[in-house]
């Protein structure tokens, strides 16, 4: 499929400043830029030290590849199991979650693949969406039901409920930690790991369900309390980062909200299309790269991302 929309620097004014704080965060003159089209919907941007950038191109069953050095894109993975969310380890390697095999997997330096996670209690996972690393190594993952049985792929669902898992891959052992959320989707720990941030879509499937970010305190041994709303949104929430300041920013309808640690809305991205999640990156780690429905953007912004321990 080909976009008839122009690659390059786009037209229009990308920041809103909502609150005054979020005017030290814009860059002068800068504009959101269409890396890449040719999607019909793109997720799990992973940024690479080395200078590039892989994603989800969900439909399509395969991963990209954008080179900053030479904007040249590229197919990274060819029928790549329906992928979704990925992130990049301590190590430098590739961690994502596969929709249609229902399992995490990480890509090895020789190219080969290592599974962290297939099942939990005897029965397979629903469709893992989005995952993060923290310190100790071990992987923390979102398992809403978006892809069973939907997204092009039949499946029988095994699981009861769709929660937040943690898996060791050192020892192999899988760990539930929640057990109320609708759908968690994106997730993202506070600069210090010592809180979990997890965004729940769960009005997408469920009427009466939230649409919302919950925050959990982490403690010592890794286990999860509190998990009080932080925000409550009218739109619709998909993946999140969070920066050096502890601020975070949203992907959803609009393209990318900033929010203070507190929760007050700073300010706005405007992007042309449904963002569906983002990571920093770049060169010079002021760039955020955004998966957006057909495409993939970059906005320059005045933030880092945040350095964990």
């Amino acid at each position: 499929m080909t976009d008839p929309k122009p690659l390059g620097p786009l037209g229009g004014p990308v920041y809103k400043v909502i609150d005054p704080r979020f005017a030290a965060l814009t860059v002068k003159g800068g504009k959101a830029e269409r890396l890449w089209t040719g999607s019909k919907w793109t997720e799990g941007p992973a940024w690479f030290d080395a200078g590039y950038l892989v994603w989800s191109d969900i439909p399509g069953n395969r991963m990209m590849r954008w080179d900053e050095a030479t904007s040249a894109v590229s197919v990274f993975r060819h029928r790549a199991a329906s992928s979704n969310g990925n992130t990049v380890d301590r190590e430098g390697r590739l961690v994502t979650c596969e929709q249609h095999s229902r399992r995490v997997t990480r890509t090895e330096s020789d190219g080969s693949t290592t599974v962290l996670a297939v099942a939990f209690d005897g029965k397979r996972f629903n469709s893992p969406n989005d995952v993060v690393v923290k310190s100790d190594g071990t992987i923390w993952f979102t398992d809403p039901s978006y892809g069973v049985g939907g997204e092009g792929y039949e499946g029988v669902r095994e699981m009861e409920g769709c929660h937040v898992y943690r898996a060791d891959p050192v020892t192999g052992d899988v760990r539930q930690m929640t057990s109320d959320f609708y759908m968690p989707n994106g997730l993202a720990f506070s600069s210090d790991e010592s809180i979990l941030y997890i965004v729940d879509t769960g009005a997408t499937n469920f009427p009466d369900a939230p649409n919302h970010v919950r925050r959990f305190a982490v403690g010592p041994d890794g286990t999860l309390s509190g998990g009080e709303e932080l925000l409550a949104i009218a739109k619709f929430h998909d993946g999140l980062r969070v920066d050096s300041e502890g601020r975070l920013w949203c992907a959803n309808e609009e393209g990318v909200h900033c929010h203070a640690p507190d929760g007050t809305l700073l300010g706005k991205l405007h992007l042309p299309e449904r963002a569906s999640n983002l990571t920093f990156g770049g060169q010079s780690g002021n760039w955020l790269l955004i998966t957006a429905t057909t495409s993939v953007y970059r906005v320059p912004v005045n933030a880092r991302a945040a350095s964990y321990p």
